[in-house]
């Protein structure tokens, strides 16, 4: 798990981060300049880097400006950013790798963050730290695709009982895989959350809208921009948008002048998570100075829910704010991030009583008994919250 961004106060750290982790910053390198004094703690600096995924972009930006930044420092950015550079080959080499082996078995995924991303949307692969291969996959491919990943070296991080591959398949949303060459390297997602986040993206509509993207000389599939965006915003406000890298990803998305935005409007609208893309784009105006779209301004601006809870997400992110996605409280910030009501109750209805693999594990029943799991989870609830 990546540590924990230093607490407060950090400004000067804070204030070079947000100024040299842009991808444009070059074209200013002026206003990065003031910031590289004496003051600086490098340590934090890096540390920060590190935690928010943008140290490569930091490299980037300040090697021109190499001779005012300590050298010792400026060679752990370079081995940062070198290091960077060897995994995304590798990954870009393995995803290859993988759509091959899938494409022999005529059976259709879509990649999209890590290496797929940063080309696409960075221009560079190297730009954007990237750790693993997240897959879309279709639920009804996911045996197939286990078995012949298997094959390849990957094996499941998280081995789900036969008995309950059909419960997981319905209630959870990804299967990770580990390699001879590291943990978390594969990612195959059929859903976008866990069922109880009550985002019921249209995965089918997804693949259907997907577009044709060129990464490491091999053509693939990639969502679109419009499917990008939300998906991006989900993502990030699972947790809670604690990361500046997922705020400039959808910062380089929002760049497309070409994005549908009545279509953005209207599956938003129809997921419940209009507050969501609101909080989104108003984060990544405040911190990284992208202008909201004007398609959606008005409606930003006068969502005074969403300026509230910015501001106090805005605070956890500056601060480093960790929230533990097991604690009642976090639960309680995702249903509220809910504009409709239905959603929250679908939110918290499901979670109470939709069973995971820590009920599978608490307990072995067979098959016919499955429905004895929504008490196991209910007890297993109560235990946590009453703590």
């Amino acid at each position: 798990m990546t540590p924990p961004a230093p607490t407060a106060p950090v400004v000067p750290e804070w204030n070079l981060l947000l100024a040299a982790s842009s991808p444009d910053v070059r074209r200013d390198l002026d206003g990065i300049r003031p910031l590289l004094d004496s003051r600086l703690d490098w340590d934090t600096v890096l540390l920060l880097a590190d935690h928010h995924g943008t140290s490569s972009l930091l490299y980037h930006n300040l090697e021109p400006l190499a001779n005012v930044v300590p050298s010792a420092v400026f060679a752990s950015l370079r081995q940062r950013y070198e290091r960077n550079i060897h995994k995304s080959l590798f990954l870009a080499r393995e995803l290859i790798r993988i759509l091959e082996c899938l494409d022999s078995l005529r059976i259709d995924v879509v990649p999209y963050k890590g290496v797929v991303l940063s080309e696409t949307y960075y221009g560079d692969m190297a730009m954007r730290q990237s750790g693993d291969m997240d897959l879309f996959v279709r639920e009804q491919d996911v045996a197939r695709i286990k078995s012949a990943v298997r094959e390849l070296g990957y094996t499941p991080r998280l081995p789900i009982p036969e008995n309950a591959e059909a419960a997981y398949l319905a209630s959870g949303y990804e299967c990770t895989f580990d390699s001879p060459a590291g943990k978390n390297l594969l990612e195959l997602q059929w859903a976008l959350q866990p069922r109880f986040y009550a985002v019921d993206f249209d995965m089918d509509g997804l693949f259907e809208r997907a577009v044709n993207a060129t990464i490491a000389g091999r053509g693939m599939k990639t969502p679109s921009s419009e499917d990008l965006l939300l998906v991006l915003s989900v993502h990030a406000a699972k947790h809670v948008w604690g990361r500046l890298i997922w705020l400039w990803d959808i910062a380089q998305v929002l760049k497309r002048d070409s994005l549908n935005w009545d279509w953005i409007k209207v599956q938003a609208h129809h997921l419940g998570i209009e507050r969501v893309l609101h909080i989104t784009v108003l984060l990544a105006n405040r911190f990284l100075a992208t202008p909201i779209p004007v398609p959606i301004r008005d409606a930003a601006a006068t969502d005074k829910i969403a300026h509230a809870f910015t501001e106090k997400i805005a605070i956890s992110i500056a601060e480093g704010v960790c929230y533990e996605e097991h604690k009642i409280e976090y639960f309680r910030l995702m249903m509220r991030l809910r504009e409709r009501q239905l959603d929250r109750l679908r939110f918290l209805t499901r979670l109470t009583f939709t069973p995971g693999p820590g009920e599978w594990d608490t307990i072995q029943l067979p098959k016919p008994l499955f429905p004895l799991y929504h008490l196991v989870r209910l007890a297993r609830l109560g235990a946590r919250w009453m703590k």
